[in-house]
């Protein structure tokens, strides 16, 4: 009995196994984080389709036009938004007081899931747009019709952002963005939420300002990708354009991964 032999693993089959393993997990994690993200982004796809289905059904009821993306902005206004209503500067956005609230499921606009880590704050400087869930519209074509000409008053100005386009009025919803991942940075090292997705050059009483471009906001945050929403109701995925500018804020865009897909020029944006 006390002379037999118990077999037992040596230190060579041991230091085996556990490279086996850590050879094993080397290959699964990045597969399996790979697979998190493209969760994430389909996810964040939803998302967005479900806010082209709201505006679109809005307009549907509201004579063809569709939802204001500011409606307020013109006399320095911050109460007013696309995404929701608030009380005072400094707090967010309630979705279930929003012009789209019975188009949503649960009326409220959900948030991309990707970790995005937007500021949360009550200064006014980092939370003007918080509560659109890291999504813009495009308020220059769209959400008004500050595309149009003839604005040479300041009540005119006024009803130019409260006034919207028609659906009639879109020559291309397929190829016409109205949604899409968006966010902004004024340091360099964080995100605030932004609800506009700007095209790359403003865009004043009808003219294009071709002179300069506007500070990006489209985030391409799955990977160097963006999903972006077209009036015709589609979405689809895409890449960042190699562009380099600082915006507003003096950050590098492109270092944040702001900026803007093929081509940088408004043809995707407008109605034409």
């Amino acid at each position: 009995m006390f002379g037999e032999n118990k077999k037992a693993f040596t230190l060579v089959e041991l230091l085996v196994v556990i490279a086996i393993v850590a050879l094993l997990m080397a290959v699964l994690v990045p597969a399996l984080a790979s697979a998190r993200s493209g969760a994430r982004k389909l996810v964040c796809k939803s998302n967005v389709r479900q806010l082209l289905f709201a505006n679109i059904g809005y307009a549907s009821e509201n004579d063809g036009f569709y939802v204001a993306a500011a409606s307020d902005i013109w006399d320095d206004g911050g109460s007013h938004r696309w995404h929701g209503v608030r009380e005072a500067k400094g707090k967010p956005f309630e979705a279930k007081r929003g012009p789209l609230v019975g188009y949503l499921a649960n009326g409220e606009v959900k948030e991309c899931p990707e970790r995005v880590a937007f500021v949360r704050s009550n200064d006014w400087d980092t939370s003007f747009e918080q509560g659109c869930g890291g999504y813009g519209y495009n308020m220059t074509y769209i959400g008004s019709r500050m595309w149009q000409g003839g604005l040479d008053s300041a009540e005119a100005f006024k009803a130019a952002y409260a006034r919207t386009t028609r659906t009639t009025e879109v020559g291309r919803p397929a190829q016409t963005v109205m949604f899409a991942d968006t966010a902004m940075s004024n340091d360099g090292e964080s995100y605030m939420e932004y609800s506009f997705a700007e095209p790359p050059y403003t865009v004043y009483a009808g003219e294009v300002m071709t002179g300069f471009y506007s500070s990006a906001s489209i985030h391409f945050r799955h990977r160097g990708r963006a999903n972006v929403g077209w009036a015709g109701g589609n979405v689809e995925e895409k890449q960042m354009a190699n562009f380099e500018r600082t915006n507003v804020y003096g950050v590098d865009s492109a270092v944040m991964n702001l900026g803007w897909f093929d081509p940088v020029d408004n043809t995707l944006f407008d109605l034409e």
